[in-house]
């Protein structure tokens, strides 16, 4: 029966030493019998360690004191798990990534300031000059920018490959190759890529494997049991939930985790114990929010293929996605993002249509509790493959709103397209 061993906690003290550090509460329990519900119910709290309260309190503060010299100059430079200094955490930070750690089934997490930060510090550990990174087409745009104009000016190879290339990802290794970069499903087109193969034919060459899982969260898509060595979440989506906080995460392994932190030390990047506050509660509520919010996407992507004005509908939720037996495979659910092919119109048309909507709001982010659609063009973006899907892209997020409500909404901007 593994232990779980929660980060150390700080209480007022004498004057001589006002600030004495309190032996961890280790208590125990059988993750492998543990639902993920109850995961995201009890992990990273403890309540009997503040005073009874539910929630972790937020823990402010840059300076830490310690009780004598020899104990602040012996301090281990490799725990990121201990009070040292503001910037490495506090225990409301310990406690968002020892929580996010145990849903995804990792050795450690680390929080970030967002999700692009999270993204650089997951390639930085293997973007040494002279190295080749694979990196896949449709990958998110600020993802394949940092890759554009930060590591290949320093001498770092980018090569991108083909989302649906699999096991055939073994072709493409060479011998300076030092990591394969996934996404699954892409954030803007929307195919699955089949992580377990790729990280079979990484893994056999000895190269990790990085994955942004922010569409399909520690919650509906456990990254380690497919392969994945460090998985990447946006966590200002699903996790945090309300729209109010920027957050990234980084989960990994144990072989990968400390070049992982300690880029994020080398950067200085550090996160307010308020945002993570926001994601703690955020987390406490992402499985009843996600499979409501799914079965709304669902209910909408369905009717939206019954429109005439609809090409096809790209979610792999979807029966006919092509990307839906690799979802159904490795995932337990969806998250509630889907594109949306229109059948060829003008561009001012698209424009005016999403301009007549009234429930879905124009804005970049999603996984919150508001439906969202702007537009995509995602073939400027891509150098491996090419595409063309044959009409504009609509990306939308699906909310917590009514979903007669939004089909309402939807068909009477579509009768603005078409007008």
């Amino acid at each position: 029966m593994p232990w779980y061993i929660l980060p150390p906690l700080f209480e007022p003290n004498s004057s001589e030493h006002p600030v004495r550090l309190i032996p961890s509460k280790v208590f125990m329990t059988d993750k492998k019998h543990m639902r993920r519900d109850t995961l995201t119910t009890h992990a990273g709290r403890d309540p009997q360690s503040h005073a009874g309260l539910v929630n972790m309190p937020v823990y402010r503060g840059s300076t830490v004191l310690f009780r004598d010299v020899e104990t602040y100059e012996n301090r281990d430079p490799n725990n990121f798990k201990s009070m040292r200094y503001g910037v490495h955490g506090t225990p409301t930070t310990f406690a968002l990534e020892d929580a996010i750690a145990q849903l995804e089934g990792g050795h450690a997490a680390v929080a970030l300031p967002s999700g692009l930060a999270a993204i650089v510090v997951a390639l930085v550990p293997f973007a040494k000059q002279g190295a080749h990174i694979l990196v896949v087409d449709s990958v998110y745009g600020p993802a394949r920018n940092f890759c554009e104009k930060r590591l290949k000016p320093f001498g770092v190879e980018i090569e991108y490959y083909d989302p649906l290339i699999g096991g055939a990802i073994a072709k493409l290794i060479r011998p300076n190759t030092t990591a394969v970069y996934c996404e699954a499903p892409g954030s803007l087109t929307f195919e699955m890529q089949d992580l377990p193969a790729i990280a079979a034919g990484a893994h056999a060459k000895d190269i990790p494997v990085i994955a942004d899982n922010t569409w399909g969260t520690p919650y509906f898509f456990h990254s380690f049991e497919h392969g994945v060595d460090i998985s990447v979440h946006a966590g200002t989506k699903y996790i945090v939930g309300h729209s109010d906080a920027l957050m990234g995460l980084v989960v990994t392994t144990e072989k990968y985790w400390l070049p992982v932190r300690r880029a994020v030390a080398d950067y200085g990047y550090c996160v307010s114990p308020d945002d993570c506050y926001l994601a703690l509660r955020g987390l406490r509520t992402i499985g009843v929010r996600m499979r409501h919010q799914q079965q709304s996407a669902l209910t909408v992507a369905r009717w939206l293929q019954s429109r005439p004005e609809v090409l096809r509908v790209l979610y792999p939720a979807l029966e006919n996605d092509p990307g839906h037996a690799l979802w159904k495979r490795d995932f337990t659910g969806a998250a509630s993002l889907f594109g949306v092919v229109l059948k060829p119109v003008v561009d001012d048309a698209v424009a005016d249509m999403i301009d007549e909507l009234k429930l879905f709001g124009i804005g970049s982010s999603w996984g919150g509790f508001e439906s969202l659609c702007i537009r995509a063009n995602p073939a400027k973006g891509r150098t491996a493959t090419k595409w063309s899907p044959g009409g504009p892209l609509i990306r939308i997020h699906i909310g917590l709103e009514d979903t007669a409500d939004l089909i309402a909404d939807l068909e009477q901007a579509f009768k603005r397209l078409t007008a």
